[in-house]
C-alpha cells in the first residue's frame, strides 16, 4: 500500500486499527508512505519491477496520477493491479469507478471486487521554460479556469475539506476569470475555435471535487469526452455552477461535447495554465491521447 501522510485517510485517528482491518479483509499488506511530491510514482515503478501484483493507493487524486505516472512511464501500466483507498480532497476517479466514499466500505470493495482494464492518458504539454514535458492521466486533463481552481486550492484551502474545498476555489477563480482565444481540435479536425473559459479532456465523469463535467465519459471506451465552455467571463459562469454538479450543462448553448481518440488545445496568445488530475501540469499547447486499456482498476464485482 502506498500511503500518503498528507491526505485526511493518512492523518486519520486510529490508522493502526484501520490497518488492522486492512491486513483482516485482503491478508498481509506492507505500508510505504510517501516522502514528499512525486514519491509514489518510485513506489509504484519499484513495486511492479520488484514482482508485486497487487498496488493499493491510499490517498486522492493527485496519490494515484502520481502511481500511473510511475507505472506507465516504465511501460508497466498493466503489471500490476491497483486499488484505490480515497482519501483525497477530490477523489474524482473513484466516483467514476464506483469506488464508495466510505473507507470501511472501499475495503470491502478491494476484498470482493475484480480486476478491471481501464484506459489511461498521456499529456504533452509545456513547462515555465517553454520545455516539452510528457505526463499521464487517470482521470482528465483541463485547461482554463480550471487551473486556477487547482491552484487556489493547494495554496491554503485542503482544510475545508472535499467539495467545500473546490467550490471556494472556485468561487475565488471565476470572480476573477477571462476566457482565453482557443482551437480545439479533436482526431485532427478543428471541432471549437474562439474565446473559452475551459476546456476539458474526460476519462472519467468527474472532476473538481464532485463536479459532473463529462457525464457521458466511460473508462473502458477507448475514447476522451471533450467539453468546451465557451467564452462567458468568470462572473457569466457563476449562475452556471450549480449545472455542472449535476451534469445538466451539456444542454446549455454555452458548452460544447465531443469525443475522441486525441484532443490538442491551443492558446492563440498569452499563457493559458494546465492541470491533470487535479494536479498542475504545465501550459498550452497541449496534445492528449488516449491509451486504451493501459491500466488494471480493481472495481466493484458488480
Amino acid at each position: 500500500m502506498i500511503l500518503n501522510p498528507a491526505s485526511r485517510g493518512g492523518r486519520r485517528a486510529g490508522w493502526a486499527e484501520f490497518e488492522a482491518r486492512l491486513v483482516g479483509a485482503l491478508g498481509a499488506l506492507e505500508v510505504e508512505r510517501t516522502r514528499g511530491p512525486g514519491d509514489a510514482a518510485r513506489l509504484a515503478r519499484e513495486a511492479a519491477r520488484a514482482g508485486v501484483s497487487r498496488v493499493l493507493v491510499a490517498g486522492g487524486d493527485g496519490t494515484l496520477s502520481e502511481a500511473v505516472n510511475g507505472l506507465l512511464a516504465a511501460g508497466l501500466g498493466n503489471a500490476v493491479e491497483l486499488g484505490l483507498l480515497p482519501f483525497g480532497t477530490g477523489s474524482d476517479f473513484a466516483r467514476a469507478l464506483g469506488m464508495p466514499a466510505d473507507p470501511a466500505q472501499a475495503v470491502e470493495v478491494l476484498a470482493s471486487g475484480k480486476p478491471r482494464p481501464v484506459d489511461a492518458g498521456r499529456l504533452r504539454s509545456i513547462d515555465a521554460q517553454g520545455r516539452e514535458r510528457t505526463v499521464w492521466f487517470a482521470n482528465e486533463v483541463s485547461a482554463g479556469v480550471s487551473a486556477q481552481v487547482v491552484s487556489n486550492v493547494k495554496r491554503g484551502l485542503r482544510w475545508l475539506g472535499g467539495r467545500a474545498a473546490f467550490q471556494w476555489a472556485t468561487l475565488r477563480a471565476l470572480v476573477a476569470y477571462s476566457p482565453a482565444e482557443l482551437v480545439v481540435r479533436v482526431d485532427g479536425a478543428i471541432a471549437f475555435e474562439g474565446p473559452a473559459a475551459l476546456v476539458v479532456a474526460a476519462n472519467g465523469g468527474w472532476f473538481g471535487g464532485g463536479m459532473h463535467v463529462a457525464p457521458a465519459a466511460r473508462l473502458d471506451d477507448g475514447l476522451l469526452d471533450a467539453v468546451v465552455v465557451r467564452g462567458l467571463a468568470g462572473a457569466r459562469l457563476l449562475p452556471k455552477l450549480r449545472k455542472l454538479y449535476t451534469g445538466d450543462h451539456v444542454s446549455d448553448p454555452a458548452v460544447c461535447c465531443l469525443r475522441g481518440r486525441e484532443i490538442s488545445i491551443e492558446a492563440r496568445a498569452g499563457e493559458v495554465p494546465l492541470e491533470a488530475d487535479g494536479e498542475l501540469a504545465g501550459c498550452l499547447p497541449a496534445c492528449i491521447e488516449v491509451l486504451p486499456g493501459a491500466l488494471t482498476l480493481l472495481a466493484p464485482a458488480s
